[in-house]
């Protein structure tokens, strides 16, 4: 398994982030909860879209929030496997910091591992 995080796994489009908090579903672990939505690509291969958001509401300072989420795609590109080997279809996936306080490392790492196993028990209830 790859742990590069390439361009065709950024989520950018805004059309599909607004679906994501409109239409989507979400899990959650204190203090990160992922939401997400089934994604239909052209090409029939499993693409799994990923995007960060920090809160401007908890972080005033721009810095603090680039560290953040800086942190949240590190946890993404160090266990993403644990998506890609569970899961049959294409999903974009959005990741949310909902803490005043920044965390270590560990900690959200950890937390995002079971996260990440939350959200495969989910889809898999499907």
């Amino acid at each position: 398994m790859s742990f590069s995080y390439p361009k065709k796994e950024k989520l950018k489009s805004r059309t599909l982030i607004d679906l994501i908090f409109t239409k989507g579903k979400s899990v959650s672990k204190y203090p990160l909860r992922l939401s997400f939505i089934e994604n239909q690509n052209e090409s029939g291969a499993i693409v799994i879209n990923f995007g960060v958001s920090v809160s401007k509401k908890y972080f005033k300072k721009a810095v603090d929030r680039n560290y953040i989420k800086r942190v949240l795609r590190e946890c993404y590109r160090l266990n993403k496997d644990i998506i890609h080997k569970n899961t049959q279809k294409s999903y974009a996936l959005m990741l949310l910091y909902q803490c005043k306080e920044p965390l270590e490392y560990h900690e959200i790492n950890t937390k995002t591992v079971l996260l990440f196993e939350k959200f495969i028990s989910a889809v898999a209830e499907k």
